[in-house]
Parts: structure tokens; C-alpha cells; sequence
């Protein structure tokens, strides 16, 4: 059995994908920054009957991300399905005219440096297991930037740039990598952006193997 880690994990979509993957024969690592709320979604998980554990790492802190991917493969073994998914802060919201070069640091550590320490923390062992797949997560302004979240939309956008040449590079190499958008909010009872249906797309985008980038929904909707 191998291991799905989830970076960024919460309550909505990475629940659901946890779930979606821990029935589907995967043991389960969650990273995120609080280690209270991950033993409460561990203590979910466990009684649904998928094996999960949690460990804390902030994104922005690389040596603590490296440590907590390194702890789960010690933990629960071999990783081969890395998810990608933090939700930004809002601080990383600011209108493009008042954006500092200050303002975007926190966005491109959190989308660009974040992504790059996880995926060279875990391709190694997907290399030696011959196979693995790489899911990225990203709002809308990572393909159609947004005045308004001038953040968000710089750090997706070299998020996105770092992903394809990805996919590019290590397809000869059976590591599948994929970009999940998703414009808008995740709202619960969407026929498009349900959490549960959010999964079952990230689920197929590992098991189907096919093409980089895919919507959840119309850009314009």
C-alpha cells in the first residue's frame, strides 16, 4: 500500500479527497499548520475506517514542510500521490496598484517555493517506486489574473509554469502531473465544486493520467 499526502488539508476538500483516496486503498498524511484541528480530521478518518495521520508544517517554512513529508513517509511509507492544495491568506488579496514587491514575498513562498520543496522532498521516492502523480490545486486567477488579487494571481501563475514544465519533464518517468481549477468558491451541494465531487475529479486525474490542466467550471460562470 502506498500513501496520498494532502499539503494543505482541512475540513472541505482535503476531508473529501482523504476520503475518496483512503477508500480507494491509499493510507493518508495530511500537512497543515494546526496539529489540533489534523488530529481531529485523523480521529474522522480512522472511525471511517481509512488510515490517516497528520503532520503540522507551515508551506512557508521549508524546513518544516521537508521534516513533516519525511515524517509521513517514515510513518506511513512510500508517497505516491502528492496534492498540492493550501488555501491562500487573505492578506494575499491586495489590489495590483498597492501591491509591494513586500505584499508578493508571501504568495510566491506559499505557491512557488512551498510546491517546489514538496515536490523534491517526494519525487525521489516515486522514482524508486516507478510511479507517482503530482496534483496541483488553483483558484481561476491562476489562469485569468484578477486586479483585485494581485497575489494570487502572480504565485498561481508561476505555481502554474512550475507544474506543466513538470508534466513536461517527468512523464517519461511515469509521474503523472496535473492542475485541478477551480474558479470561484468550493461550495458544499455544487454539482461542480462539492467538495465530494472536487475529489472524485482529483481522483480521476490520477487514475485517467491524461492532459495537464482541468476545470471544475466555467471561467465566466
Amino acid at each position: 500500500m502506498t500513501t496520498i499526502v494532502i499539503v494543505g488539508a482541512g475540513g472541505g476538500l482535503g476531508a473529501a479527497v482523504a476520503r475518496q483516496f483512503g477508500h480507494g486503498g491509499f493510507d493518508v498524511a495530511l500537512v497543515s499548520r494546526n496539529q489540533d484541528r489534523l488530529d481531529a480530521l485523523v480521529a474522522d478518518l480512522t472511525a471511517e475506517g481509512v488510515t490517516a495521520r497528520g503532520f503540522a508544517a507551515d508551506v512557508r517554512d521549508r524546513a518544516a514542510l521537508e521534516a513533516a513529508l519525511d515524517a509521513a513517509t517514515a510513518t506511513l511509507g512510500p508517497i505516491e500521490v502528492l496534492q498540492y492544495s493550501p488555501v491562500p491568506q487573505k492578506e494575499f488579496m491586495r489590489a495590483v496598484l498597492e501591491a509591494t514587491p513586500a505584499d508578493l514575498a508571501g504568495p510566491i513562498e506559499f505557491s512557488l517555493y512551498g510546491p517546489v520543496t514538496a515536490v523534491r522532498q517526494v519525487l525521489p521516492g516515486m522514482r524508486s517506486l516507478g510511479r507517482g502523480t503530482l496534483l496541483f490545486v488553483n483558484g481561476g486567477s491562476a489562469v485569468r489574473p484578477h486586479p483585485e488579487r494581485a497575489g494570487t494571481s502572480v504565485a498561481f501563475a508561476a505555481e502554474s509554469a512550475y507544474a506543466r514544465m513538470l508534466h513536461d519533464t517527468l512523464a517519461d518517468d511515469n509521474v503523472h502531473v496535473g492542475q485541478l481549477i477551480i474558479p470561484g468558491a468550493i461550495v458544499p451541494g455544487d454539482p461542480n465544486t462539492d467538495p465530494a465531487v472536487l475529489a472524485r475529479r482529483l481522483w480521476d486525474m490520477h487514475g485517467e493520467r491524461r492532459g495537464f490542466r482541468h476545470y471544475a467550471g466555467d471561467l465566466d460562470s
